[in-house]
């Protein structure tokens, strides 16, 4: 039986928009692969969530659109609010890599609705809020929860709906965390090799004494920055690399993402702190490609997305010869990110099936090192948090983990609520100081509504 959706109308935009927290955006193509790491500040405010809604602001609509309401893949052609269209229509204004879902029938998704928009939080500014107050709050564009493997709420906002996909950002490092997992679990991958056997190339780089266990765990020491205040920040030159960010004129960089990560140099020791970078997910990526011999796009197809029994195709956004973003370029509909976070939080079954060995999400769930985390620059905002196989774990008594991305996206996994939340959204504020303080605690606060 299909899904029915459920779009909520712009009164709740109406009703919370003087509430939206939001500060000037980077452009959105550059943004795809920042810290996901966040702390407690808040963000001034500079526009309401109504204010910027994509549909009502008319970005792209009309045969042409307005010249003033084009977003365009050009320096300064997709800042925010522009962004609140383009995280829903990424494949249109750049090259893409399909996930096929194959030929089999979408895996069902029971519904029983239920209406949890009033369940009551309090934020970290001792703010008494409700649950639909926190998605204006954090400019959602989507979100669908599951409890005890059903549908009890699904909403959709902006430029978003059922059947279109949206860009994932770092919730991509998850799914190569987790293939990565995978193949180590079939023998196809050593993570306590070094990591110049699978990938030769990088030998004399930051990773030419590292092993695949540091990259997966992200304790590698490479000089590299996220810093998005910092024009000369290495992750203008990955994301030049990659696409992501257009090329000035005269443009001599590196032209792949291969040819990027293979300027890396070395700084600090590996195995001694946390320490969030894209670059280590991009570098997994690759090993993750030479250890199956296979393209990041293909090996989630046939390893998750059929096996999940996928309602839409996947994509990811790709360089210039091909290559997946493997640290910020998937892109998938909101039910399947569901399937898939629930396949996780089942222990790896899901659809009827054992998909994901169970031995591979315990040992996510288990987390890594909390002293190297708490040595990390993300233990301010995360104290008593670590890192494994690219997935953040509280070590909460509900033993809550899960993938986010900067901009709000989410797979949040409670296993004592039995509770999966994914939502997709497009704040103007990057890092997810703007969305953690608010987000975490209405997650929380309708985890313990439904436990009682």
């Amino acid at each position: 039986m299909p899904l029915t959706t459920r779009r909520e109308p712009n009164r709740l935009w109406h009703r919370f928009a003087c509430m939206a927290l939001c500060a000037a955006s980077l452009p959105a193509w550059a943004q795809a692969s920042g810290t996901a790491a966040a702390g407690n500040a808040p963000a001034p405010a500079l526009a309401a969530a109504l204010d910027s809604d994509p549909v009502r602001m008319g970005w792209m609509q009309g045969f042409p659109p307005a010249p003033d309401k084009l977003i365009t893949h050009t320096p300064g052609g997709d800042k925010f609010p522009r962004n609140r269209w383009l995280f829903s229509h990424i494949r249109e204004l750049g090259p893409t890599a399909a996930v096929w879902r194959g030929n089999g029938p979408a895996s069902p998704l029971p519904r029983a609705e239920r209406d949890i928009g009033k369940v009551p939080f309090t934020d970290a500014d001792g703010t008494r809020r409700t649950f639909d107050e926190m998605l204006a709050l954090t400019y959602t564009d989507g979100i669908l929860v599951m409890h005890k493997g059903k549908v009890i709420y699904e909403r959709y906002f902006g430029a978003l709906d059922g059947h279109t996909p949206h860009i994932a950002m770092s919730l991509t490092k998850s799914f190569v965390g987790t293939l990565a997992a995978m193949l180590a679990a079939d023998g196809k991958l050593d993570p306590t090799a070094p990591v110049t056997r699978y990938l030769p190339e990088m030998a004399g780089t930051a990773y030419g004494d590292a092993t695949v266990r540091e990259v997966m765990d992200m304790t590698i020491g490479v000089r590299y920055s996220e810093d998005y205040a910092n024009p000369k920040a290495e992750v203008w030159d990955y994301a030049r690399a990659g696409g992501m960010l257009a090329r000035p004129a005269g443009y001599s960089g590196p032209p792949t993402f291969y040819d990027f990560l293979k300027t890396l140099q070395k700084e600090g020791e590996h195995d001694q702190v946390f320490a969030y970078k894209t670059v280590n997910a991009e570098v997994l990526a690759w090993i993750v490609r030479r250890a199956s011999g296979q393209s990041l796009a293909r090996l989630l197809s046939e390893r998750l997305w059929q096996p999940m029994g996928a309602e839409h195709d996947a994509y990811f956004t790709v360089d210039s010869i091909g290559t997946e973003s493997g640290g910020g370029g998937l892109n998938t509909t909101l039910r399947d990110l569901a399937r898939f976070g629930e396949t996780i939080r089942g222990n790896g079954r899901f659809n009827g099936k054992q998909i994901v060995p169970a031995a591979v999400v315990a040992d996510i769930r288990r987390g890594g090192s909390r002293e190297q985390f708490a040595s990390s620059g993300s233990a301010a905002a995360l104290p008593g948090w670590s890192y494994r196989d690219m997935w953040w774990v509280s070590h909460d008594d509900h033993g809550m983990f899960q993938a986010a991305g900067i901009h709000g996206q989410r797979i949040y996994i409670d296993p004592k609520a039995e509770l999966t939340i994914v939502r997709y959204a497009s704040h103007p504020v990057a890092a997810n100081a703007a969305n953690n303080p608010i987000t975490f605690r209405a997650f929380r606060a309708l985890a313990e509504t439904l436990m009682q």
